[in-house]
């Protein structure tokens, strides 16, 4: 059987991972932050599928979260074949005006984490020459977004390095994914800071969780280096700046989401 480490796994996609791979009957280690939504996850899960699952309470943002993560791991005795690192965080506005430390917060869980743990685990799975890693992206990774501007080139970068790392590891028998999906559901945008309006532009472009998941373990199985999930704009949004002026991306994107700022 084997052992899928989700971060970001207490709500929405990291949950809905946890949620299917279950029902493949694949064990679990969950991490998050909140122990209680945790532990009624794994409990559920259990009893469901009668499945081994851990949970790990961390923030991920804390300087020694990866290393608590990998020691727990090996603590635990389980062997990492999937690791889904889904935790991500974003924040809407005006760059020069927003709040410094939220910003680099932002890059330490969207990009260092994602760095490290890849790093942690990867050597283990190609020793073992089996295994993979799933990394949650975004279709504005594909463009620049005045306004998101920190997460859009956070995801940028996720996009990049997850496309890197499955030619690297293509010949150790290890497959990695990049998950693009457009928006999925409004607690993410609401969190984010997105004004009520946008909120309900992004609505109208939902993809349902539990599809963006059915395509990313799809697409895994199916060993794609990227997958679009959901909605038929989001391929057409992923693909538009290859044939359009580079200036006309951040152009458009600062009209839809800048009128708050405009002075």
């Amino acid at each position: 059987m084997t052992t899928a480490l989700i971060t970001g796994a207490s709500a929405g996609i990291g949950a809905a991972f946890a949620q299917q791979l279950a029902a493949h009957q694949t064990d679990l280690v969950l991490v998050a932050r909140s122990q209680d939504k945790l532990q009624e996850l794994a409990h559920s899960l259990k009893h469901q599928h009668q499945i081994q699952v851990d949970i790990i309470v961390q923030d991920l943002t804390a300087p020694d979260a990866t290393e608590i993560i990998f020691q727990t791991v090996q603590q635990l005795g389980r062997s990492i074949d999937l690791l889904v690192n889904d935790a991500g965080i974003g924040d809407y506005g005006d760059f020069a005006e927003s709040d410094r430390n939220f910003q680099l917060k932002t890059v330490q869980l969207n990009i260092a984490t994602i760095v490290d743990l890849s790093h942690r685990f990867l050597t283990g799975m190609r020793q073992r020459r089996t295994g993979g890693i799933i990394n949650l992206s975004s279709v504005g990774a594909f463009q620049s977004m005045p306004y998101f501007s920190i997460y859009a080139a956070t995801k940028a970068f996720v996009l990049s390095f997850s496309e890197a790392l499955w030619a690297e590891n293509r010949s150790y028998g290890v497959h990695v994914l990049a998950v693009c999906p457009g928006p999925v559901g409004v607690k993410f945008f609401q969190e984010a800071g997105f004004p009520s309006t946008l909120v309900d532009v992004a609505i109208k472009f939902d993809t349902p969780i539990e599809t963006v998941v059915r395509d990313a373990l799809k697409a895994f199985e199916k060993r794609e280096p990227i997958v679009i999930p959901g909605n038929p704009i989001n391929p057409i949004l992923a693909t538009l700046p290859r044939f359009v002026p580079r200036e006309w991306i951040p152009s458009f994107w600062k009209l839809v989401l800048g009128y708050n700022f405009e002075r």
